[in-house]
């Protein structure tokens, strides 16, 4: 079994977490997304096994209107920088995905500008989708081309040419080989050639066969998309809306019918795929601004968890942060700069639940892999239980504001409901439970995450990164600033030059000496900077 399939993935678009510029003005990269790093501790807490960042490429704007494909957006940082939070990341377990947009680029893109200042003599005429002499675009161009979904900010390229296809398999390429991504999650794969998909399929797992290759869909059938000749899965955008809706309603039979017929036992028609799932992202209302009642935040994650697929989380939302559309079009709102510091104020009951979860998601492998049966429903509860090779895990779920009391079959003598710890009566094959108002349980045999203590996460410390104009205090008291960093001409070594603030005396010293320690303590100690 794959990596991906037991997966829990943090989705992150770096330019709302970042705080970058809504516009890319050129200059100096400014090296905003190591933020992340900082993030790392929280992230092992949740169990969190790859981030998914949403476009980081060289773009225009908002990421998705790319002007280099091998190029980190300099209000993110640079190359460099991410290949150090890929290397710290894969330190700590976890997995890198990248968001390809690979269905259109910004008007910047070079092969376009090449177009606008070259006309019919460019080389690269053929690499748009209905690029044509024939009339002016909406833009002010003397040609006209196919714009997105009509945003021509956003221009379509044409898959079907050899040479755009060839530029961006080189381009993932370049990310697999430099950077050990893990995976790319495919824009708008609903407009792109199935041939694409399957080259590009063959092309990944050749060079990595635990490559993850996920789409976007919004409507249709995802098996036309997820199979084994091209994506390994995709958004369950069906899903998302069950989940909310049904609580929004009070109709657990919303959900629980797009689950049976997505995974049921009984015959689900994605029974063999295991979809992304999510409860909100960067294109859609938070969670929490669309719950009528905030107290379903908590049974709507247990859902998430609990249900067949992937579950994931859109960064702030495990503490239940608000984000909705302005004007019905304005993202920005779901995309907001976050400080995790800030975030420890909002809602710190549903951020230990979600890594509570996230604890019993990788101690129950019915509960990642297992078969959905649905035991018992009404409006307002649902009962089902998550099978894999004699074992059961069961969940029970109850929106209504009142307390309900349920009974079920089960082949275990005694059962314990791990979410709280607290044991379930169980007499003559007859479990009963009481559930109150806005609560979930999940229910075991075996209690084996409360028995034990819950594991303090022990990131990988992320070293410091030696740059000229640093200030370091050495461990028997000297101040010493950092002049250059230079290579050894025989071994090819970092040097460290450096100078000392008391009598201006330079030295160089291997970089691996400077960074390491002296019994307990670091031989050289960053002073702030501030």
């Amino acid at each position: 079994m794959s990596w991906y399939e037991n997966a829990i993935i943090y989705h992150i678009y770096p330019l709302g977490f970042c705080g970058a510029p809504q516009f890319n003005e050129g200059g100096e990269p400014v090296r905003r997304l190591e933020k992340v790093l900082d993030w790392i501790p929280h992230l092992l807490e949740m169990n969190v096994d790859a981030v998914y960042f949403s476009p980081i490429f060289e773009s225009v704007e908002h990421g998705y209107d790319t002007i280099d494909y091998k190029m980190i957006d300099r209000r993110l940082g640079d190359n460099e920088m991410f290949k150090n939070i890929c290397e710290e990341l894969h330190k700590n377990g976890i997995h890198v995905i990248l968001d390809g947009v690979f269905n259109h680029v910004g008007r910047k893109f070079w092969a376009f500008t090449d177009i606008q200042e070259k006309g019919q003599n460019s080389q690269y005429c053929g690499w748009f989708q209905n690029l044509n002499f024939g009339g002016q675009s909406p833009c002010g161009d003397p040609f006209w081309y196919e714009g997105w979904n009509g945003h021509y900010n956003l221009v379509k390229l044409n898959l079907q040419n050899p040479d755009v296809c060839n530029y961006l398999l080189d381009a993932v390429g370049y990310w697999m080989d430099e950077f050990k991504i893990d995976g790319i999650r495919f824009d708008a794969a609903d407009c792109i050639d199935f041939n694409f998909f399957k080259r590009i399929r063959t092309f990944c797992k050749s060079k990595n066969p635990e490559f993850w290759l996920m789409g976007e869909i919004i409507h249709g059938d995802y098996n036309r998309w997820a199979n084994p000749e091209m994506l390994d899965s995709v958004t369950n955008y069906e899903c998302f809306k069950g989940i909310w809706s049904s609580h929004n309603s009070k109709n657990y039979y919303e959900i629980d019918y797009s689950i049976n017929r997505q995974s049921g036992a009984n015959g689900g028609i994605y029974r063999n795929l295991k979809l992304y799932n999510f409860v909100d992202n960067h294109d859609v209302d938070r969670l929490a601004s669309k719950l009528e009642t905030p107290a379903y935040l908590n049974t709507c994650y247990t859902l998430m968890y609990a249900m067949p697929g992937i579950p994931s989380i859109y960064y702030g939302s495990e503490y239940g942060i608000k984000g909705a559309k302005r004007d019905g079009w304005d993202d920005s709102p779901m995309r907001p700069c976050l400080n995790l510091e800030d975030m420890k104020n909002e809602n710190t009951e549903l951020y230990q639940h979600i890594v509570k979860l996230g604890r019993i998601y990788r101690a129950y492998p019915a509960l990642r892999t297992g078969n959905y049966n649905r035991y018992q429903i009404t409006n307002r509860q649902l009962l089902f239980a998550k099978e894999l090779d004699g074992q059961s895990v069961y969940v029970a779920l109850n929106l209504d504001d009142n307390p309900y009391d349920m009974q079920f079959g089960t082949h275990y003598g005694a059962l314990v409901d791990v979410l709280n710890g607290k044991p379930v009566t169980v007499e003559n094959g007859q479990a009963r439970i009481h559930l109150e108002p806005h609560s979930s349980m999940i229910i075991v045999h075996d209690d084996i995450v409360n028995l034990q203590p819950e594991p303090k996460p022990v990131p990988v410390e992320v070293p410091v990164e030696v740059k000229a104009g640093q200030k370091y205090q050495h461990f028997k008291g000297g101040i010493y600033t950092v002049t250059d960093i230079a290579t050894h001409s025989e071994t090819l070594e970092e040097l460290v030059i450096y100078k000392s603030e008391a009598d201006g005396s330079v030295w160089a010293r291997p970089k691996a000496m400077f960074m390491d320690t002296v019994g307990e303590k670091k031989r050289f100690t960053l002073l702030d900077e501030s």
